[in-house]
C-alpha cells in the first residue's frame, strides 16, 4: 500500500523511465563522466519516489530539476577531484548507437570536443548551457532547477554561449567528412605513415592523453603536426594487426583499440575545414569500463 503523499510505485517508475534517458544525457553532458551521471541518476530516484506525483504538475520538468540540482553539487565535487588529477584529464568516452549520428545537434553537444569546452565554463554556466541550448528548456525551468532568477539565467545563458561560440570547431563537418578522415587516420596509424599523418593534421593539432596515473599515456598537451605525427607514426610498432576498431563514440566515429579483447584505448577526433585540430586518446581504465555496451542519448 502506498503511504499518504508517495507517488504510486508503478506510476513512479514508469515516469522515471520514460524519461531516464533524457535525464541520464543531461548529468552525462554536465559532468563528462557516465559513472558519475549513472550515480546522479540512483540519487534522482531516490529522490523522486518519495514525492507525490499527484502535487507535481510537469513531471518531466521536476526530474531535470532534480537532476540537475544533483550534477552541479557533484560538478563541485569533481572540481575538486581534477585538481589532483594525475596528467590531462579528458571526459569519460561513450559507446553511442549509430542514430545518434543522425541527430547532428546532439552529436556536436556530446562529442569529446565539446564536453571539453563545457568543462571551461562554471557549474552554472555549464547548466544553464546545457539546459537551454541543447534541451531547449524555457528560462523558468531553467531557473527552477539551478536557484536563480529567469532574468540572471538569460545573461548566464548568453555569457556561456558567447564563451562556447569562440571554442566551438570552426566550420560543419559531415558524418561523411568524419568517416573519410578516421579510414585514413586508421591507415596512416597502422602503417606509421608520417607523411599520411601530416596530411591529415592540422599545423596547429593538439594531443590530449589521459592515462589517470595508472596507464601511460603523455602528461602535457603535444602541440603541432611534426610533433604529433611523429608519436603517432612511432607508436604503430605497438599496435597488433586488427587490434583498431572503428566505432561510434560520443555521437561521431571513432577509433577503440583492443588488447588481449579489453578495450585499452579509445581515439576521438576532432575535424575543423577538413583537418584533425583534435586527438583525444583515453586510456585510463576507470573510464573505459562502459565501452562494453552503446549507451542511449536523447533530448
Amino acid at each position: 500500500m502506498t503511504a499518504p503523499g508517495e507517488a504510486s510505485p508503478d506510476l513512479a517508475t514508469e515516469t522515471f523511465l520514460a524519461h531516464r534517458n533524457l535525464l541520464f544525457t543531461v548529468a552525462y553532458e554536465m559532468l563528462g563522466s557516465a559513472a558519475d551521471a549513472e550515480d546522479v541518476l540512483q540519487e534522482t530516484w531516490l529522490k523522486w519516489a518519495g514525492v507525490d506525483l499527484a502535487e507535481i504538475r510537469e513531471h518531466r520538468a521536476y526530474l531535470v530539476r532534480i537532476t540537475t540540482r544533483q550534477a552541479l553539487t557533484r560538478l563541485r565535487t569533481l572540481g575538486r577531484r581534477k585538481e589532483s588529477y594525475v596528467g590531462t584529464w579528458l571526459p569519460e568516452p561513450l559507446l553511442t548507437a549509430p542514430d545518434v549520428a543522425e541527430d547532428v545537434e546532439l552529436a556536436d553537444h556530446v562529442s569529446m570536443a565539446m564536453l571539453l569546452v563545457l568543462e571551461t565554463l562554471r557549474p552554472t554556466e555549464r547548466a544553464v548551457f546545457v539546459l537551454r541550448e541543447v534541451f531547449d528548456l524555457p528560462y523558468d525551468e531553467i531557473a527552477e532547477a539551478v536557484g536563480k532568477t529567469p532574468a540572471a539565467v538569460r545573461q548566464i545563458g548568453h555569457r556561456a554561449r558567447s564563451h562556447v561560440s569562440a571554442r566551438r570547431p570552426r566550420g560543419d563537418v559531415t558524418p561523411a567528412e568524419t568517416r573519410g578522415a578516421i579510414d585514413a587516420f586508421q591507415k596512416a596509424v597502422e602503417t606509421g605513415d608520417l607523411q599520411g599523418l601530416l596530411d591529415l593534421l592540422a599545423p596547429d593539432v593538439v594531443f590530449l592523453g589521459d592515462g589517470g596515473g595508472v596507464k601511460q599515456a603523455v602528461l602535457r598537451p603535444i602541440v603541432g603536426a611534426d610533433k604529433v605525427a611523429r608519436l603517432l607514426a612511432a607508436g604503430h610498432v605497438q599496435i597488433p594487426a586488427q587490434s583498431l576498431r572503428p566505432r561510434h563514440v560520443n555521437g561521431h566515429p571513432a577509433l577503440v583499440l583492443q588488447l588481449d579483447g579489453e578495450v585499452d584505448t579509445v581515439i576521438t577526433l576532432r575535424i575543423d575545414e577538413g583537418r584533425i585540430t583534435g586527438l583525444y586518446a583515453v586510456r585510463n581504465p576507470a573510464k573505459l569500463s562502459h565501452m562494453e555496451e552503446e549507451t542511449a542519448l536523447r533530448r
